[in-house]
């Protein structure tokens, strides 16, 4: 029996198709409908579900909103006031409940760096940096520097990296640098290439197996 991954805040499902690609059954849990996440989908106060379904579950990942910690709400004074910091209570919560956890959010966001992971380290033709912290031990891939520049978000120009926030275009550019090929243009703004928790869900299972 394949073991079962909570996948909280889980938009479309970016994360939660690299923990199915490694060897879990994943549920997602999103307070906003997401009709393309690609497994079972509870609508529903993250942290609420979390307290009350927790021992259903061997693993929990969370992608806590992004947008207070973002490089783009940080350019406006006082917008990222304006968005709630969920890391706390979601780190909290998730020690309680004593399972291996995975956070994840943008490089700016209080999480501990126990990993770093880049795009570039997949091969995947671009940066988008994410973070992770974890109660397990997580393998950190060497991190080359970078030596094609970036375009602006909206504004690819094909030979160099595509930036995948906002308006992001091509869509089927960005979609083929993601791994995606099912969200729509928002939904891959906020997500992360799967290979990412396909990298991080091989080695959950791992430390699941050691302690069985």
């Amino acid at each position: 029996m394949r073991p079962k991954l909570l996948d909280l805040f889980c938009g479309a499902g970016g994360a939660g198709v690299g923990y199915q690609r490694a060897g879990f059954d994943v549920t997602g849990v999103d307070i906003n409908p997401q009709r393309n996440y690609p497994f079972d989908f509870v609508q529903s106060d993250a942290l609420h579900y979390l307290a009350a379904h927790w021992r259903e579950f061997d693993a929990v990942h969370a992608s806590c909103p992004c947008q207070r910690f973002s490089t783009m709400s940080a350019c406006r004074p006082g917008l990222a006031e304006e968005y709630p910091d969920l890391i706390a209570p979601t780190r909290e919560l998730l020690n309680l409940t004593g399972l291996p956890y995975v956070l994840e959010n943008v490089p700016n966001s209080p999480l501990r760096p126990d990993l770093i992971l880049c795009g570039h380290m997949f091969g995947l033709p671009l940066y988008r940096h994410r973070i992770f912290e974890s109660n397990r031990f997580l393998w950190q891939l060497e991190h080359e520097p970078h030596t094609l520049p970036a375009s602006r978000a909206g504004h690819w120009v094909p030979g160099t990296i595509m930036s995948i926030s906002g308006h992001v275009s091509p869509i089927a550019v960005a979609r083929e640098a993601m791994g995606i090929g099912w969200m729509n243009r928002d939904e891959l703004s906020e997500s992360i290439p799967p290979v990412y928790t396909e990298h991080i869900g091989a080695q959950l299972l791992a430390s699941l197996e050691v302690a069985a």
